[in-house]
């Protein structure tokens, strides 16, 4: 099961508000998800979005996805997990191109 943490669509119409979830991919934007990480309200002067920082960097340890616009939102609300997310993608690509450069030597 692949795991995505994303936005998931709420108010009225016209005047959405978003939960920031983690979700299986197949699901639907309502549709179910598996746990609430926090909110974001885009019309809202000041304070427009409440993040869970542990649960996020829980989540993304365990392999979920993060999509644009969390990431963006994520960046602003808790920088520290993102750094450390950045950190650990850049360092498994390193270690990818090591990976090929020495088979590609070996050939």
């Amino acid at each position: 099961m692949a795991l995505k943490i994303r936005l998931r669509q709420q108010g009225r119409t016209n005047r959405q508000t978003y939960r920031v979830v983690v979700a299986d991919e197949r699901s639907p934007r309502d549709g179910k998800y598996i746990e609430l990480l926090g909110w974001y309200n885009p019309y809202a002067e000041e304070n427009s979005f409440s993040l869970n920082a542990e649960r996020i960097s829980y989540w993304l340890a365990q392999g979920a996805q993060i999509s644009p616009q969390v990431a963006s939102i994520t960046t602003k609300g808790a920088p520290e997990v993102m750094k450390e997310y950045r950190s650990k993608v850049e360092a498994k690509k390193v270690k990818m191109r090591a990976k090929r450069r020495a088979l590609k030597k070996k050939s």
